[in-house]
């Protein structure tokens, strides 16, 4: 593992001028780096676990590195999507039951006000094999499904985000 962090740090340093920016479903860090150039579910999948396992992306936008921009402006479907992809696995279990942290966040950046959130938490529990669909593997499709979701509901219509 620790051979490997080396070859995407090393490989990462020297081709950043080829990564222009990071694709908007996995995000920067090591594993949008191992995977550039690269299309299709399995190194998208790949690259977006990597990115969240290792846990790089603070460190790549820091630094200018990995993929990473410092400059720019975030718009909220990338800071969305960034979010998801990097908290996948706890988003998922909170879904699951209609609470938790990970969830809460979600629901802020998604401009859900404290009134609705039992709202937005009762939707995502109720529809969570829609949003967690097998074909969603990816941010961006877990995203999508959950705009569906609450574009449905007429109380969480209005926080969809494009």
């Amino acid at each position: 593992m620790k051979k490997l962090l080396a070859v995407a740090l090393m490989a990462g340093m020297g081709s950043m001028s080829t990564v222009a920016s990071a694709d908007q479903d996995v995000g920067c860090g090591v594993g949008t780096i191992l995977w550039a150039g690269q299309s299709g579910l399995i190194p998208k999948v790949l690259a977006a676990t990597t990115n969240g396992t290792f846990g790089n992306q603070t460190f790549g936008i820091s630094t200018g590195t990995l993929g990473c921009q410092q400059s720019g402006v975030i718009t909220s479907r990338v800071r969305l999507t960034m979010y998801t992809g990097s908290n996948i696995e706890k988003l998922a279990r909170d879904m699951s039951v209609g609470e938790g942290e990970s969830l809460n966040v979600l629901a802020d950046l998604m401009g859900v006000p404290a009134t609705d959130k039992p709202a937005f938490f009762q939707a995502t529990r109720t529809h969570f094999g829609t949003i967690f669909a097998p074909e969603n593997v990816t941010a961006g499709q877990v995203l999508d499904a959950l705009n569906g979701v609450m574009a449905a509901d007429s109380t969480l219509a209005g926080y969809v985000k494009a």
